[in-house]
């Protein structure tokens, strides 16, 4: 009986196919996108809340890849007494904030971020801090392609962007 020593390069090939693995599946719990119809939710998140403080803001990107427009109408999360859609914007050197009884319109084939500074989820009466590093459940409506859970990653107090990597579109 004869034992087959294996060459080098199968050695490096089954490494790289091994490691390879282990990257792919070590970042599948970390993916942050969730789907509802034509409609992606990329990375949603929110900054941590001092303790007492009774409003956070949460943020996200829409994508349509539906030929339709779509809106995001409403949003529900158990952690806080009511949620609104807004919109900032500086007006005459002012920076003023409303809210979107309308929601937010998602153009086909197009995509809308909601950030700092710019359109954004606010989480008013909240029940209980946001920590960082804390996942908290929310639902978001659609007027065409309904409604989808996903979860908010908290990030740090002052963080002014997702910490997470994000594709380009």
């Amino acid at each position: 009986m004869s034992t087959r020593i294996p060459s080098r390069r199968g050695v490096l090939a089954a490494a790289a196919l091994a490691a390879g693995a282990l990257i792919l599946t070590a970042q599948a719990p970390m993916a942050h996108e969730f789907k509802a119809g034509s409609i992606e939710v990329d990375h949603p998140w929110s900054r941590a809340t001092p303790g007492g403080a009774s409003v956070a803001a949460g943020y996200l990107t829409l994508k349509n890849t539906g030929t339709a427009p779509d809106r995001l109408v409403s949003v529900t999360a158990p952690f806080a007494g009511r949620v609104e859609l807004h919109e900032m914007a500086v007006k005459d050197g002012v920076m003023t904030m409303r809210p979107l009884p309308d929601g937010v319109a998602i153009p086909a084939g197009g995509s809308v971020a909601l950030k700092p500074g710019s359109y954004h989820i606010m989480f008013l009466n909240l029940k209980e801090p946001l920590k960082e590093g804390a996942k908290v459940d929310a639902t978001l409506t659609f007027e065409k392609a309904g409604a989808v859970a996903v979860q908010f990653q908290v990030e740090s107090v002052g963080a002014s962007e997702s910490g997470h990597s994000h594709k380009s579109h």
